[in-house]
């Protein structure tokens, strides 16, 4: 399965990752670039809905939305577009699976595709596209991909031709904690890996708590957690170029460093010295869902979590989140101090299976910057790279930090590597793999050879 990676990553420069994720730009307080074909004789939208004018003349219609995010976050997303449905009349029907990655493909093969479907992973997307049932975007929303930076559209985009575009960016390089256990305890946050190990012997030989807590459950996803703090060690302990061709195969599961990564997730979250802190043993990881991984945090049963920026959103209604609140977070430091700022992302793209002119209409608008904005402040943990964002719509303590590394000019960036690789594999085998490292207590060599054999000739 092609699609733009390898060479087109690899020889991807810091400053061109860092303008990838940009939030510089001014913020677009309008729909404008937005239309949609058939709008033309439209009844004119006053007041407040004068702003979505653009996309007018499909009242009554409905758009069906599919997608892997539940709520809490979907609560969020489906009030960033409340007003602009409620000015347009176009019902925007959303629906969020823990199975949305097996039953995508599912209903795409049996002829009940979705309208649009927000897709975290473009290997997945390339899978899609070969059905043939991928439509390319309306040319507004081809128009719009000049509020993000080039290297975003290449991951929307397979065997050269645009299909998907970019709706979100997140940062996966975080360690959620508490400041107050912290600071009752005497500890600092650690700034290497042999610190962050440090303390989590120092923990685990007090004998409180546990230093860590997980949880690797989310459906026929289940699995997907512990291939970001496998990518994690790789892009920090390898750097780059080794990451990007491991993506590519070209450096197996079975080689000597993604071996030696392996063994080093082996004694972090695999050691049951560490975790599975107010949960259970270290098959627990397995069956506990990620959502409530971090819970045992705020009980004073373990002391870390490794998770992605977006994790802000699974915290209680009420929790204080901020370097003096109940939890903070601070970024996994890079395991060899040489490579330098390893920032891990991801992202999610919408894809189209109808051209409808109110599915266009949708499609437009969610590729704006004024649909971001909107987003941004509905949803707490939530970032956007398109550049048309304000900074200052950024109010929220944990987007301000991840914008922080995501724009940061002297980061190793790099996208998250399942989602980039073949869906066989990285949407796969890679998480059935992994379950079974954690639920089964399957070896490092065992499961590295499963995966490299599942990938496609």
């Amino acid at each position: 399965m092609q699609r733009t990676i390898g060479s087109g990553r690899s020889v991807l420069a810091v400053g061109a990752a860092a303008a990838a994720l940009a939030l510089v730009a001014g913020c677009s307080n309008s729909s404008s670039g937005g239309g949609s074909k058939g709008n033309a004789s439209a009844s004119p939208l006053t007041g407040d809905c004068a702003q979505f004018q653009a996309y007018a003349g499909h009242s009554g219609t409905t758009v069906t939305m599919f997608a892997s995010i539940l709520s809490p976050e979907s609560d969020s997303l489906e009030k960033s577009w409340a007003d602009f449905s409620k000015c347009t009349g176009i019902k925007i029907s959303y629906e969020g699976s823990n199975d949305f990655e097996s039953q995508l493909p599912v209903r795409v093969n049996g002829g009940n595709a979705p309208d649009l479907a927000i897709i975290p992973q473009p290997g997945l997307l390339a899978q899609m596209v070969k059905t043939g049932k991928v439509v390319k975007p309306p040319q507004q929303t081809v128009d719009n991909e000049n509020k993000w930076a080039p290297i975003w559209k290449s991951y929307g985009t397979v065997n050269g031709t645009f299909y998907a575009a970019p709706m979100s960016a997140n940062m996966k390089s975080l360690v959620w904690y508490s400041p107050k256990q912290f600071k009752a305890n005497g500890w600092t946050v650690p700034t290497t890996w042999a610190d962050l190990m440090k303390l989590s012997d120092t923990i685990a030989k007090a004998g409180k708590n546990k230093p860590w807590c997980g949880g690797i459950g989310s459906g026929t996803a289940t699995g997907w957690p512990a291939t970001d703090w496998l990518e994690e060690v790789v892009l920090g302990k390898y750097g780059g170029d080794v990451y990007d061709k491991w993506i590519s195969h070209q450096i197996k599961f079975s080689d000597p460093q993604i071996i030696d990564a392996m063994n080093v997730v082996q004694n972090w979250m695999h050691n049951p010295a560490y975790v599975n802190g107010g949960i259970g043993d270290v098959k627990s990881i397995a069956s506990t869902t990620f959502q409530d991984a971090g819970a045992p945090i705020l009980k004073g049963n373990c002391s870390m979590l490794q998770q992605a920026s977006f994790y802000e959103a699974q915290w209680p209604k009420g929790t204080k989140i901020g370097p003096d609140g109940d939890i903070w977070a601070f970024k996994l430091p890079s395991v060899d101090p040489s490579v330098t700022t390893p920032v891990e992302g991801g992202g999610e793209f919408v894809a189209a299976f109808s051209d409808r002119p109110e599915v266009q209409a949708v499609q437009n608008y969610l590729s704006t910057s004024a649909w971001a904005t909107s987003r941004i402040k509905v949803a707490p943990g939530w970032v956007s790279a398109n550049q048309g964002v304000d900074p200052s719509t950024y109010t929220d303590p944990v987007d301000q930090l991840s914008a922080k590394y995501l724009t940061d000019p002297s980061a190793t960036f790099r996208f998250d590597a399942s989602d980039l690789m073949p869906a066989a594999v990285g949407a796969g085998a890679e998480w059935k793999e992994f379950t079974a490292w954690f639920a089964q207590n399957q070896s490092v060599q065992k499961t590295a050879a499963n995966i490299d054999a599942a990938w496609p000739q």
